[in-house]
């Protein structure tokens, strides 16, 4: 058998990084190299057209298996995460049949509970836990920071009347100590380590409990970068430890009882990667207080599929994104996993969608067997690239949030917001130009959707009842979609319906790829769109248009016949219809001459330019 290989492996004699790179720059034929094939990305580095085992030669998975510090292949030999499903509390009969509904042979081994204020009493919380056994079943609360030490004592005595084995019941309590500057605008206090410290101690009484929240998945879901979320994830996680080791607690105390809650966005192999890192820097961070073993070092993360790239229009298409999302999760071996349902984004979830969200997990356990593989990334060339990559940039900013005085001195003066928000602009106007394409919002619209009956304002909100002061910035929560959105709501609530009639002619393939890319342009907005498959004339193509009722008419045609046909369509429609022109043709400048203005192509602003045709034709 070696001598078969040692056969096969002469045969195949290596190829060097720039043998590779020579080989592609022939064949670009003289194109730029770097302009080509590389990806620039909005995290802060360079994403290469391939890799080798030179790019991967340095980073812990080389030499550590799953289960070793530092725990960059995972925290465990084995990928078994927990299936999750949160709960908003208000009425705790009602949460409590749902939840022993979803625990009877569905799937779910872990349950969130957000509980309104009424619900943390004796009562609330036996009613809420009654027939759900605390030993088998991870059960995860958040609550308003003031109760949380109140919470964590009903949980306890609670328990133990039940005769629970304390030792064996499993969980999180939710408290966050930034979540007030982050989420509400409030400056922390000078008191908020001696709260922290305060809920370590009441939650000794839970051993299997952590008490200390990093809720990185907010700033998913506000837009951030990933590597935005991953280092200011290990600051505000470092930050917890310095201050509260300062404050008379161990590292261990500290550590262990930290959980980090992670958002997982649709950037499939780079979310893979940002797991796998965010377990090494973890680990090298809390390695540096010297702790008792090294399993003090090990992360305990949650993933949740963010909801900043959910959509309201075409809503099934959020079963895919979130289906990749938890792919790469599960295959990252994080340690629980809950999936939005694909209607969270406008409506209270339903049966039927909380059901299709768990079995979104289940078919990856079930069907792909996606659980019985550690770590299947590990020596993927690319992943491991991306992971160093992600790792270096989210260690840099780690840093430079340390030497401006840690997380709660960025988080208190805005800064982290302000990061975030731009994040959140820029994406969100990447969007707007269709270089982030969102299907069914920003491109490819479902053209005769109507959904403003389905919103519904009833739904859960955040379980703090603290008021919002927002004397700092706070994260803005925008989704991706959401101007889109806004902008197509107000033309279906506006009752009217503007037409864009596609005035298509000349050159065959020219003008069919433009109506097509036209239709897809105007229905972004909820315009009816009407496509032809082509006129003799620019006189028949305007007449048709007006038989219609058209309210735009746009000429779709090539290049080099805008010239004739654009002025004639023109004359025709100027001061009547709309005209618009599909492309951006050599001869725009003379057409803008003639008063031609309404240019639409690949560069255009979609938003905008939309938002000025409904200021015409809908206001």
């Amino acid at each position: 058998m070696a001598e078969t290989k040692e056969k096969l492996f002469s045969e195949f004699p290596p190829v060097s990084v720039q043998q590779w790179t020579d080989k592609v720059v022939a064949d670009l034929k003289g194109a730029p190299f770097d302009k080509k094939m590389i990806w620039k990305t909005g995290e802060g580095f360079d994403v290469n057209p391939f890799y080798t085992a030179e790019d991967t030669d340095q980073i812990p998975s080389a030499t550590a298996l799953p289960g070793e510090f530092p725990y960059m292949r995972g925290t465990s030999t084995k990928n078994e995460w927990l299936v999750r499903q949160d709960f908003k509390v208000s009425d705790a009969d009602r949460t409590n049949a749902e939840a022993l509904d979803v625990l009877n042979g569905k799937g779910v081994a872990s349950l969130g509970f957000c509980l309104d204020d009424e619900v943390v009493n004796t009562k609330g919380i036996a009613t809420l836990l009654n027939g759900i056994s605390a030993e088998e079943i991870e059960l995860n609360f958040c609550v308003c920071n003031r109760r949380a030490v109140e919470l964590i004592g009903l949980l306890s005595e609670y328990y133990k009347a039940k005769g629970f084995d304390l030792n064996k019941c499993k969980g999180s309590v939710r408290y966050d100590a930034f979540k007030k500057p982050l989420m509400k605008g409030v400056p922390l206090k000078d008191s908020w380590v001696a709260d922290a410290v305060a809920v370590v101690k009441a939650g000794e009484t839970l051993s299997g409990y952590r008490v200390l929240s990093v809720d990185a998945c907010w700033l998913s879901d506000a837009g951030a970068l990933i590597t935005q979320e991953l280092g200011y994830a290990l600051s505000w996680g470092n930050e917890l430890i310095a201050k509260l080791s300062e404050a008379g607690l161990s590292v261990e105390d500290v550590a262990k009882n930290i959980k980090f809650n992670f958002g997982v966005s649709s950037n499939y192999f780079m979310e893979i990667a940002k797991f796998r890192a965010a377990r090494w820097l973890w680990a090298k961070i809390v390695k540096a207080y010297s702790p008792s073993c090294d399993d003090v070092c090990k992360m305990h993360a949650h993933a949740r599929t963010t909801s900043w790239n959910l959509t309201i229009y075409d809503a099934y298409v959020n079963l895919l994104r979130t289906q990749t999302e938890t792919m790469s999760a599960a295959l990252a071996g994080v340690d629980s996993i809950a999936v939005l349902p694909y209607d969270y984004a406008f409506k209270q979830p339903d049966e039927f969608s909380e059901r299709i969200a768990r079995n979104q997990q289940l078919i990856l356990k079930e069907e792909c067997h996606f659980d019985k593989v550690t770590d299947p990334a590990a020596g993927s060339y690319y992943i491991e690239a991306l992971t160093q990559s992600i790792a270096e940039a989210a260690w840099q900013l780690f840093l430079t949030v340390e030497d401006n005085g840690g997380f709660a001195t960025a988080a208190s003066s805005g800064e982290v917001q302000t990061a975030v928000n731009q994040s959140n602009k820029s994406r969100r106007t990447q969007i707007a130009t269709r270089r982030i394409v969102l299907l069914g919002s920003n491109q490819y619209p479902n053209f005769t959707e109507k959904v403003a009956g389905g919103i519904s304002s009833d739904k859960d909100t955040d379980c703090c009842s603290c008021p919002a002061e927002k004397a700092i910035p706070t994260l803005d929560m925008s989704r991706g979609a959401a101007e889109f959105e806004a902008l197509r709501l107000e033309t279906e609530k506006s009752g009217k319906t503007p037409k864009a009639f596609m005035l298509t002619i000349g050159n065959l393939a020219m003008r069919l790829a433009r109506s097509q890319f036209s239709c897809n342009f105007f229905a972004c907005a909820g315009y009816e769109v009407i496509d032809n498959l082509g006129f003799e004339t620019v006189a028949a193509g305007v007449e048709a248009a007006r038989a219609k009722g058209a309210d735009l008419i746009v000429l779709c045609s090539s290049d080099d016949e805008y010239a004739t046909f654009a002025p004639e369509a023109y004359e025709l429609v100027k001061d009547k219809e709309i005209f618009v022109v599909a492309g951006a043709p050599a001869c725009t400048d003379d057409l803008k001459a003639q008063g031609i203005t309404n240019f639409i192509n690949v560069k255009s602003n979609v938003l905008e330019t939309l938002k000025s045709f409904n200021e015409l034709l809908i206001k």
